[in-house]
């Protein structure tokens, strides 16, 4: 598998990431070593989890982080992976928080769960738009140079505070975020191509999308109304099936025929075609599921598949 560096960084992935969210939620501990070994024997190595997964689950999170230890540690991989995790993101236990206080004591307890020294991809996961920028980019100083974090990154934090931070890391000599983490997929577009895009390419950041598949929507599963139904995610996404929806889907159904592939490796191929996205997120909790996501970056769209994705999903 070839792989691309991230930008402003030395850290080289396969341009797929996996996304830890379903481990310890959809899949339990044994499952979720047998999807990893299965991931990184397909030759990726790029994972991506956050201190509060899954704390719907148990109120407080964690599990993701400490699956992915027990792992890393039972397969003594550690530096053959890139492990992004987060920062900032709600519990039951407390609210949205990306104050120096709450990053110095959170990245600890998630370098002790993943029995690592160090975090390769650090993120603001949410931002509570209170804490000053200059406090929350200090303790990313901080904890970069004591070497517990090689890099940072952001994902749910707004243009304007985004812009300030690289500000406040420039004027300080602080560490910059690399890489950007929005929710884009075919079906949305807008906000990233209005918002962060301009961002990402004045910053030179790499950008690994979350949702990349919109909670399965865009993966061909649900051909009818009824189909939501049956699906634990589903009723969050049947708003999509309108007359744009449907038209995605049959286009993607179309590209997938002529390549002999499948919807879901279509839209990550889209995705992939876009020069600013380095690596979408993705999760799988089967076999299947994870070969779809192996072929997306072998899959080469055309201009006519492009020009067609184009079409039916501008919104």
């Amino acid at each position: 598998m070839k792989k691309v560096t991230i930008k402003n960084t030395d850290l080289e992935v396969a341009p797929i990431n996996f996304g830890g969210n379903v481990f310890g939620w959809t899949l339990d501990e044994k499952q979720s070593f047998d999807i990893l070994d299965k991931f990184v024997g397909g030759g990726f190595n790029f994972i991506d989890t956050a201190n509060t997964y899954s704390w719907w689950v148990n109120g407080t999170g964690g599990q993701s982080e400490t699956i992915i230890g027990n792992w890393m540690k039972a397969k003594g991989n550690r530096s053959d992976l890139v492990i992004a995790t987060k920062v900032g993101s709600e519990t039951k236990e407390h609210g949205v928080d990306s104050s120096k206080k709450h990053i110095l004591k959170s990245v600890d307890e998630s370098l002790a769960r993943l029995q690592t020294d160090y975090i390769d991809l650090y993120y603001t996961h949410f931002d509570d738009e209170k804490t000053p920028v200059e406090e929350t980019m200090e303790a990313y100083n901080e904890i970069v140079k004591a070497g517990k974090v090689r890099y940072i990154a952001a994902s749910n934090v707004s243009p304007e505070r985004l812009l300030a931070s690289m500000e406040v890391a420039e004027k300080n000599n602080f560490p910059k975020y690399v890489a950007l983490q929005p929710h884009y997929n075919l079906l949305i577009r807008d906000k990233f191509e209005k918002q962060y895009a301009p961002l990402a390419e004045k910053f030179n950041w790499s950008v690994f999308t979350y949702w990349s598949l919109e909670a399965g929507f865009l993966t061909g599963k649900y051909k009818t109304e009824a189909d939501f139904d049956k699906s634990p995610r589903g009723a969050g996404i049947k708003q999509h099936f309108d007359d744009r929806g449907k038209a995605i889907l049959k286009a993607l159904d179309e590209v997938a025929k002529k390549h002999g592939s499948h919807p879901a490796t279509v839209s990550l191929a889209w995705l992939l075609a876009n020069p600013l996205v380095t690596a979408p997120i993705v999760s799988a909790t089967s076999e299947n599921q994870l070969k779809t996501l192996f072929s997306a970056p072998e899959l080469q769209l055309d201009a006519e598949d492009l020009s067609l994705l184009e079409k039916v999903s501008k919104s």
